[in-house]
Parts: structure tokens; sequence; C-alpha cells
């Protein structure tokens, strides 16, 4: 996923993101869209999506941006659209680094929740130049709408897959 026409050599892609959950914890999904324009100006676009057992919102919501960012095959320049604030936050308003500073701890008694999720997430972040935007869920925002779609019909899927950092948590 890439826009082969950038002048500046690094490739341009929008993402949007969505998470699930059935319960909270419960049968959970991600989706994810991925839209580039390749070199003759077409848009080109992949739809992302998961579904696992027993799991959370958040951790959907932190899935469906690192399978976006892992799907893409050289670094790009990244604007990345999600109605978690959690995972908006976590990188715009700097709690990452924080997290870092103190080791994936947010007290000295209280470890980062999803710390396994999130070390991944940087690792993916990291090959790439990355701007997270917020934007409302269920507003009829028409992306994440459709990701809200996919998520949810991966949650209620039938092919789910454990979700092994969940019980690690």
């Amino acid at each position: 996923m890439q826009d082969s026409g950038e002048k500046n050599g690094i490739d341009k892609v929008i993402i949007f993101t969505d998470g699930s959950a059935r319960g909270n914890p419960g049968n959970g999904g991600y989706g994810a869209v991925l839209r580039f324009a390749a070199p003759d100006g077409k848009v080109h676009q992949k739809e992302l999506s998961k579904g696992y057992r027993y799991t959370t919102n958040n951790r959907m919501e932190i899935m469906a941006a690192i399978a976006a960012l892992e799907a893409l095959k050289k670094p790009c320049s990244v604007v990345l659209y999600s109605d978690s604030q959690y995972l908006v936050n976590a990188f715009e308003k700097h709690w990452i680094d924080g997290w870092l500073k103190k080791n994936w701890m947010r007290s000295p008694k209280e470890q980062v929740k999803n710390a396994d999720l999130w070390k991944r997430l940087l690792k993916a972040v990291q090959k790439h130049d990355v701007r997270f935007e917020w934007v409302r869920g269920h507003n009829g925002h028409a992306e994440n709408e459709l990701c809200d779609m996919l998520a949810t019909a991966a949650a209620d899927g039938d092919d789910l897959i454990e979700d092994t950092g969940f019980k690690e948590n």
C-alpha cells in the first residue's frame, strides 16, 4: 500500500481504523481501511479485519492500527484516523513517551494496560512518519462507519483467533 507518486520519495497513505468488542471483554474485532493514490492518480483502497475470542475494545483499537501499519511494504507518510482517544492520545499527547520513561509502568504498582500491543504498535510506527487524528465515532464519517462494520462483522464471525496477550495482561 503506497502512493508512488510523491516527489519527495516518501509515499502517502491515509488509514482509518476501528475496534470492537462484544461484552468488553468478549469477542472482538478490528477493521482498517488503507487508501493511497498510484502514480497514475488512481486511488487504491485495501480493507483489513480480523476477529478475536475474548478481548477488549481498547485492544482491538490498537490492533487495527498495528495491522494497518504492518501492511505497509515500505516507509510511508501516514495519517491514521481513529475514533479511539485512547489510541490517538497515546501518541499525540505523548503518553507513550511517559510509559517508556517509566518502563511501561503508570505508577510504581500499576503496569500500563495492553503494553504488549503498545510495544508492537510503537515498533510499527517507527518505520513510518505517522500522525494520529481523532474522529468522532458513529457520527456519519463514512470511513469510520466502514471500519466499524468491518470490526463488528469480524467480532461476530466464526473464524475467531485467540488474543493471547489479553490473558497475559
